[in-house]
């Protein structure tokens, strides 16, 4: 559980003090960065102006989250922040391995993300082409929500499909110290937290919270 990667959320930042609230999270391992449509999800977040300041601002590989509709008509622009990894949704994609093959011509690590509703075991026929499996542990659209305790075991089912290949298992959604040992036991390596570090009297701390947490 050492090796379990924190990523804070852009989407719970303070856009007035973007460059202090990028700064305080110095310490995390990746930025993840939500981008909405308001047809995928019923809220807008930020488009690329938006994630290509974070990725000047921030020293953190950026961990790309396309909510949206039409995946295709973004790839290749948010490619160009050559970010760690570019994550698409399982449901919004009509051809899914095209979609994936295209961030793949990139160099970029591909993820495939999954609603809460959405079964894990529907990935398993494109496992040998994708990076990460981002589990939704909320419904997508909004930051701030109750965790779905569900999503532990879907995190275990997802540990177990995967095996021995080397797919990163990504929780997004009401994640605290409160549940992050529990994830990272069921097999999550990458934790996406926004409100719980930002909103934190001091996010640096919280974040050596959840390396404790994850340690002992």
């Amino acid at each position: 559980m050492q090796n379990v990667r924190i990523s804070p959320s852009l989407l719970a930042v303070d856009f007035t003090c973007l460059r202090e609230q990028l700064h305080s999270v110095a310490s995390a391992d990746l930025l993840h960065v939500d981008i909405m449509d308001g047809h995928f999800v019923p809220n807008i977040s930020f488009g690329p102006v938006i994630a290509e300041a974070a990725a000047r601002t921030s020293s953190l590989p950026l961990d790309i989250h396309l909510m949206v509709s039409n995946p295709d008509a973004f790839i290749a622009r948010f490619a160009q922040l050559q970010p760690s990894y570019l994550t698409i949704h399982y449901e919004a994609s009509m051809h899914l391995h095209r979609s994936l093959s295209s961030i793949r011509e990139h160099a970029i690590k591909v993820g495939v993300s999954l609603n809460p509703h959405t079964p894990v075991e529907w990935l398993e026929p494109i496992l040998d082409f994708i990076d990460l499996i981002l589990i939704m542990s909320v419904n997508p659209g909004f930051g701030g929500q109750e965790f779905i305790p569900q999503s532990i075991e879907k995190v275990r089912r997802a540990r177990e499909m995967v095996g021995n290949r080397p797919i990163a298992i990504e929780v997004d959604g009401g994640v605290s110290l409160d549940n992050a040992r529990s994830l990272a036991e069921a097999g999550a390596s990458i934790l996406v937290a926004g409100s719980a570090i930002f909103q934190a009297a001091s996010p640096a701390q919280y974040i050596a919270g959840l390396r404790q947490t994850l340690s002992s």
